[in-house]
């Protein structure tokens, strides 16, 4: 079992993800598109939109990640999902699932089982109401926001990796990442980030993006999550008046700039060993 210090000293993956520059295809919602191809852009890693079911395979196959986001759903886009995760397990790709909205309409619960029966997914990242839709444990959503009966986003992220097989980010106000068995916390990040459409959706690209260069997925996600949570934290911090619009701006900015000894400074990452 990997060491839990060992997981926590994840700011060198920042720097090794931006050398590498990795490809990442995602096939997501078209209300993030432009933010997410910035987003990427500005951490360091290259982005590439592409659902056409004559090109997902070929494209999957050449990329370093595959971002699943079933944010604007449609019958075409879980053909092309299921077609670009295939090709992505072929070529031994990192494929992560956003289900966005899970729970919310049959089509979207149905569309789901469908991408878990086809696909093999590296992590899986979504709120806790998404991600206990996803186990079929007992949750309530409205829309893409999250309202669970069920507390501790703990026992929902470990109950998930458990029973789907995969590692599990929940996100929030404290984010959890787990593999069944050991669990971690990363405390970075600020309200604000709630206000700009798409934030989450990104997030998920960019842990991607760094789990396209490191194969132990909770580290890497971890990593991501803290670069991700202090780029906001740095935002605001410049500018204590800010506003979503402004904030989505700064932030991209952050995200180009953000550095290891940022990282080593400002990270709130927790882990324990479960059972």
């Amino acid at each position: 079992m990997t060491n839990v210090n060992n997981r926590k000293d994840v700011a060198g993956l920042l720097t090794r993800m931006r050398e590498k520059a990795p490809l990442i295809h995602n096939i997501t919602n078209v209300v993030v598109t432009n933010f997410t191809a910035n987003g990427l852009l500005a951490i360091g890693a290259s982005p590439v939109m592409a659902y056409a079911k004559e090109e997902v395979e070929e494209m999957a196959t050449i990329a370093d990640a595959l971002v699943l986001n079933i944010g604007t759903l449609t019958a075409d886009n879980v053909e092309s999902m299921i077609i670009a995760g295939k090709a992505a397990n072929a070529a031994n790709t990192p494929v992560i699932l956003d289900p966005v909205g899970a729970g919310a309409t049959s089509f979207r619960t149905k569309s789901i089982e469908r991408i878990l029966n086809n696909v093999k997914i590296s992590l899986l990242r979504g709120n806790a109401a998404e991600v206990a839709n996803v186990a079929g444990m007992e949750a309530e959503i409205k829309g893409v926001d999250s309202v669970s009966s069920l507390e501790d986003h703990a026992v929902i992220a470990v109950h998930a990796a458990k029973k789907i097989g995969v590692s599990v980010c929940i996100t929030g106000e404290r984010d959890v990442v787990t593999d069944g068995q050991e669990l971690y916390y990363v405390g970075n990040g600020h309200p604000i980030m709630t206000k700009v459409t798409g934030a989450g959706c990104l997030l998920s690209s960019c842990l991607a993006a760094f789990i396209a260069v490191e194969d132990d997925v909770v580290r890497a996600s971890i990593a991501g999550l803290a670069a991700y949570g202090i780029a906001a934290e740095k935002a605001v911090n410049s500018n204590p008046a800010i506003g979503p619009g402004s904030f989505q701006a700064a932030f991209l900015d952050e995200l180009n700039s953000i550095s290891e000894e940022d990282i080593n400074q400002y990270k709130k990452i927790e882990g324990s060993q479960g059972e």
